[in-house]
């Protein structure tokens, strides 16, 4: 592979959910890779300085459009106005909302506020994007930061899990349906990251963050925010160009621990010895070095 499979040098794209942790990590990365930023936050949402200036660095064109996503009878004309600015080549569904609570607490209020931003939202935008991409022969890419929560439930996240599902089938749905325009759609599934975002759930915290570590293969840690930004940079570049209909789940190996028992097996044992005289032989490497001497 060569870094121009990576180089997205006079693309545009749409990211939603831009100031937020892994936004902000998203937006720089893009930027960083060549590609001109379409910016959409929440009205009231400031970036910050810092965030600003580090953006200013890359020297790509960055646009600033604060919209409610919540608001669906609103979010064919925002794509429009986005797209009057520039024609998109690649949509990044990152905009994300959750609250945490017993099933039968969630009251229809927090449902919907959960299912508007975290799948209507991204159907909305997606879909018209899609028919814009279409009109104007874009061959483009639209990737859903959904979640492992669509692969796999957690208590306390009903609402959350089925509009992560949901986003997980609507991501193929798309990719069956705009894939004969040569537009991919994809999905990233995030397990935990350190952003802050689930500070406000009721839980323990301190009893809950090693117990949960404990469960994640790599590290025993969280993600950091810029460790999502290579998945989404893989699937909107050319080194991506054949991967459609995919959740590239990004968890650390969360979801590959079904049994999280390795805490409970004895200490793993070095076997090798420095010294190599416990190494096994290698037949081939033996064979070789005898032709050569002679």
């Amino acid at each position: 592979m060569t870094p121009d499979l990576f180089d997205l040098t006079g693309r545009r794209v749409l990211l939603t959910g831009a100031a937020g942790g892994i936004g902000r990590a998203l937006a720089l990365g893009l930027a960083r890779a060549g590609a001109d930023l379409a910016l959409a936050e929440r009205p009231g949402v400031t970036p910050s300085a810092e965030f600003s200036a580090a953006l200013a660095v890359t020297t790509r064109d960055v646009r600033w459009y604060f919209h409610d996503l919540s608001e669906a009878e609103t979010l064919t004309d925002f794509v429009d106005s986005v797209w009057a600015d520039g024609p998109l080549d690649v949509l990044v569904n990152n905009a994300g909302y959750a609250t945490m609570d017993h099933f039968n607490r969630i009251d229809y209020a927090a449902w919907r506020a959960t299912m508007s931003v975290d799948l209507d939202a991204p159907f909305l935008i997606s879909q018209r994007v899609a028919e814009r991409m279409i009109h104007d022969r874009v061959q483009g890419r639209i990737i859903m930061i959904s979640s492992k929560n669509g692969l796999q439930a957690e208590p306390g996240l009903a609402h959350y899990n089925a509009a992560k599902g949901g986003l997980e089938l609507l991501a193929r749905s798309l990719a069956v349906e705009l894939g004969p325009h040569g537009i991919t759609v994809n999905t990233v599934c995030p397990g935990i990251v350190d952003t802050g975002l689930a500070s406000d759930f009721a839980l323990d915290w301190e009893k809950f963050t090693p117990y949960y570590q404990q469960h994640i293969p790599l590290e025993n840690r969280f993600a950091r925010p810029d460790e999502m930004v290579g998945p989404v940079l893989f699937l909107a570049s050319a080194a991506g160009s054949y991967v459609n209909g995919h959740s590239l789940v990004v968890d650390g190996g969360v979801l590959a621990n079904q049994v999280p028992r390795l805490q409970f097996m004895q200490p793993f044992a070095d076997r090798i010895d420095d010294s190599g005289r416990n190494r096994p032989a290698d037949p081939q490497r033996s064979t070789t070095t005898k032709e050569s001497s002679q």
